[in-house]
């Protein structure tokens, strides 16, 4: 049976959790583990949400590094390998004036995935040591930064694009480099920090419980 919650307390405070599969409450006390409404697995909070998202995001952090120094693609132009880092291939698409796609490969590449991991790590900052930020705001911040985080996939599109389009054997080809593994373990890493974090910490934060 479905708990009816009230405006003005959180579920915490209220004893009542969330089922994540039927979208139901329950009294928490009376139904620790499992739900009553579809007997899957239910909890008040996601466990270990802020150790899951915290190893995430260091992991996203340590694969940033060579996602960015090493070759993400090689052109094969005349049995000669062209190696082409993030920032040197969109340097490339400048040259090529092909500035719209060199806007949009800086932007999914490098600036979404930074500022990804900035503001998920400010807002699992000021969750674990309980500031006290508008939780709304904080919201607000992670529903943008999880909307947008899904774009970082485009880069990988482009790079898959590229060695479909390009295979001409010999002549001209391009290749995946190091840093492509580099940057889809990043973008992963991310989407599933993301995941990993229940956002009914930053309204627990709030209430210091």
């Amino acid at each position: 049976m479905s708990e009816t919650a009230k405006a003005g307390k959180t579920g915490l405070q209220q004893g009542i959790q969330l089922c994540r599969v039927c979208f139901k409450n329950s009294n928490q006390k009376q139904h620790p583990d499992i739900c009553p409404n579809c007997s899957n697995p239910i909890s008040l909070r996601k466990k270990n949400s802020l150790q899951k998202t915290w190893a995430l995001l260091l992991t996203a952090v340590m694969f940033l590094i060579p996602a960015n120094i090493y070759p993400i693609t090689y052109l094969l132009k005349n049995s000669t390998l062209y190696p082409d880092t993030i920032f040197s291939g969109i340097l490339s698409l400048i040259d090529s004036d092909m500035k719209i796609i060199a806007c949009i490969v800086f932007i999914a590449s490098i600036v979404v995935p930074i500022l990804k991991i900035i503001g998920l790590a400010a807002i699992t900052i000021a969750v674990h040591f309980k500031y006290k930020l508008d939780p709304k705001k904080q919201f607000i911040a992670f529903s943008f930064i999880e909307w947008v985080g899904k774009w970082s996939v485009l880069d990988l599109f482009v790079i898959s694009l590229m060695v479909a389009v390009f295979d001409k054997g010999n002549l001209l080809s391009v290749y995946p480099g190091i840093a492509a593994s580099s940057f889809t373990l990043v973008v992963l890493c991310t989407l599933l920090a993301a995941n990993s974090f229940d956002t009914r910490l930053i309204w627990d934060a709030q209430n210091n419980e």
